[in-house]
């Protein structure tokens, strides 16, 4: 049997504060709802907004930045897997079933969901992530602002072209 490939990636809003748990072993795990939203044409040409909600969940470091830095309106870009579990009703004994996306990668991105924006210090560190090798928790730099890495001790003569 071959490979398969399972990734998700996703770019929009949180629908309402992470719920942050932990396991009996000590594992911080985050859930949280994000809304991605798409726009198409109606039988009468007419454009309309829908949305759709996702269920993600986070485990360990990142469920510990969702919990710092997540908030219900904020803008995430996340990349995952798709995985569905089920259950067994304890009450009705009724089998259930619920699909997620397991966080890998997150991103916080600058603004929230109304045009306030967080500025490029979201969070508490102030720092910026480089590219996505930066970490979490931390915004990417705006457009007209320069990467530097004279603090890194890298050089013109270590880059290759």
């Amino acid at each position: 049997m071959s490979k398969g490939t399972n990734k998700a990636i996703l770019l929009g809003h949180v629908g309402k504060d992470p719920e942050i748990r932990s396991t009996a072993g000590g594992t911080v795990v985050a859930t949280f709802s994000l809304a991605t939203a798409d726009r198409q044409k109606d039988g009468s040409g007419n454009w309309t907004d829908r949305s759709e909600w996702h269920n993600l969940v986070a485990f360990n470091r990142t469920a510990e930045v969702v919990r710092d830095y997540v908030k219900k309106g904020t803008h995430l870009f996340v990349e995952g897997k798709i995985q569905t579990r089920s259950w067994d009703d304890k009450d009705s004994g009724q089998k259930k079933y619920r699909t997620e996306i397991l966080i890998n990668e997150l991103t916080l991105l600058g603004g929230r969901h109304g045009g306030e924006s967080e500025g490029p210090g979201y969070g508490s560190n102030g720092n910026h992530a480089r590219g996505n090798s930066g970490g979490f928790g931390q915004s990417r730099p705006s457009a007209n602002e320069e990467y530097t890495y004279a603090d890194q001790g890298i050089t013109d003569d270590d880059i290759p072209f």
